[in-house]
């Protein structure tokens, strides 16, 4: 017999760390690491400013500044990114090059989460989404307001 574990970090974070092993499993023939996706995936939507994506990766991935700097550098490095010097600030967009791989990590994750959520019934997914969504919230909220 099972119990039902206590929704705590810990599961969270298992849940966390076993999904995106398996996603960084899936991506490695394409060489690009975890934060970069992260990357990625905010540049699928179009030409970013490079201070909005700073501040999206940092505060997504509790990372500083320079750690993100270090992966937008590693994109352009690898011509999945390019500045978009026509715009008044400082843009970043994919290249040809960054949108396949990012189609591919989109695909990656769809199978994924095929596979992980599906037999999970909605109400209970909707359910787990609120509480986690508000658990990230609260967490968020306590970490501007304590000094680092």
């Amino acid at each position: 017999m099972s119990t039902i574990p206590t929704l705590n970090g810990q599961v969270i974070g298992q849940a966390h760390y076993a999904t995106r092993a398996l996603l960084e499993r899936a991506t490695a023939a394409l060489g690009v690491e975890f934060n970069q996706l992260l990357a990625l995936n905010v540049l699928a939507n179009g030409p970013t400013e490079r201070a909005h994506l700073t501040h999206r990766i940092t505060s997504t991935l509790k990372v500083d500044e320079q750690e993100v700097q270090r992966v937008l550098t590693t994109l352009v490095d690898a011509n999945l990114a390019q500045a978009d010097h026509d715009a008044d600030a400082p843009r970043l967009r994919l290249t040809d090059a960054g949108h396949a791989v990012q189609a591919r990590i989109a695909d990656a994750v769809a199978n994924i989460s095929a596979r992980l959520y599906a037999d999970i019934p909605a109400n209970e997914a909707s359910a787990a989404a609120r509480a986690l969504s508000l658990v990230t919230q609260r967490a968020n909220a306590e970490l501007a307001a304590t000094p680092t």
